[in-house]
């Protein structure tokens, strides 16, 4: 009898709350630690970035006047659906990356507890970033938080998982949603988590992730102009200058981040309000007062 042969899994792109092939026709393989093929990615193009920032921009309206607690909940649901997943996940960050099997637990269970942390913080931040101002006059004057916008998110290669995870979960819970280009060269992780997306109450095109080279797609995701924030970790300095300098043209809020694999475990440091606060607009509210 001939042996078997492995199913090799096909990731395609998550755009829309749909997993569309991308436009180009173009994929490559996923090698594990022992230069097997283990997966086939999709290469995403320009024109699949635009597809994922109009459905981004059709989620926007909903997700930006959904309330606190609802996004809490859909926050609390991923880490949920992301529990139960903990050893397919362990496994592919562990052969993709070379990482030992227990690190890669360490990993994921970070990952989990990470999107706990911002489902707390999804009804609490108001509180911090926004105030009552005191005024000369008989008025109340208030500054609430609001939501900037669609937000791009550049990830870094490690970790593969709770760096990605961090950065996605910190615009969706400011009410933003977003558009993000997974780690070049460790995309699995990526495309696992939009399965989880994908099955956690998310409303379609609030979280988009491509897969592909981050240098294709670095340059259109800076300069379009219905992104208004973007979202950046461990990019190199031409890159960062490239992003820099497309951005202004709209006057793209760019919030750029260099982290060692220690400092994405460090709560205080990246899931804190201040993570949220670079995707929000203050706006400021008076309301007469009694004389």
């Amino acid at each position: 009898m001939n042996a078997r042969l492995d199913v090799i899994k096909t990731c395609k792109l998550f755009i829309g709350g749909a997993f569309p092939r991308t436009e180009s026709g173009r994929s490559r393989p996923v090698l594990d630690g022992k230069d097997r093929v283990i997966a086939h990615v999709c290469v995403a193009s320009r024109k699949d970035m635009r597809n994922a920032v109009e459905a981004a921009r059709k989620a926007a309206p909903g997700w930006m006047d959904a309330t606190a607690y609802l996004r809490g909940q859909i926050l609390y649901r991923m880490a949920e659906m992301l529990e139960g997943r903990c050893d397919e996940f362990a496994s592919a960050i562990s052969s993709t990356t070379g990482v030992t099997p227990a690190k890669a637990r360490r990993e994921v269970e970070a990952s989990i507890d990470r999107l706990v942390r911002f489902a707390g913080w999804a009804d609490k931040y108001q509180q911090i970033l926004g105030c009552q101002n005191p005024v000369a006059g008989p008025y109340y004057n208030f500054t609430v938080p609001q939501p900037t916008g669609i937000t791009g998110v550049l990830a870094p290669t490690s970790p593969s998982l709770l760096a990605l995870v961090t950065l996605v979960a910190g615009p969706m819970c400011a009410g933003c949603p977003v558009i993000a280009v997974a780690s070049d060269s460790t995309p699995l992780p990526a495309v696992l988590f939009s399965e989880i997306c994908a099955t956690s109450d998310v409303p379609a095109g609030v979280v988009n992730i491509l897969t592909g080279q981050r240098s294709e797609l670095l340059e259109p995701m800076s300069r379009h102009r219905e992104i208004a924030a973007l979202l950046g970790a461990n990019l190199s300095p031409s890159q960062r200058t490239s992003v820099q300098e497309a951005a202004a043209d709209n006057l793209k809020r760019v919030h750029l981040v260099k982290h060692s694999d220690a400092q994405w475990e460090d709560d205080s440091l990246v899931a804190s309000p201040w993570n949220i606060q670079p995707f929000v607009e203050s706006k400021t509210i008076w309301h007469p007062s009694s004389t």
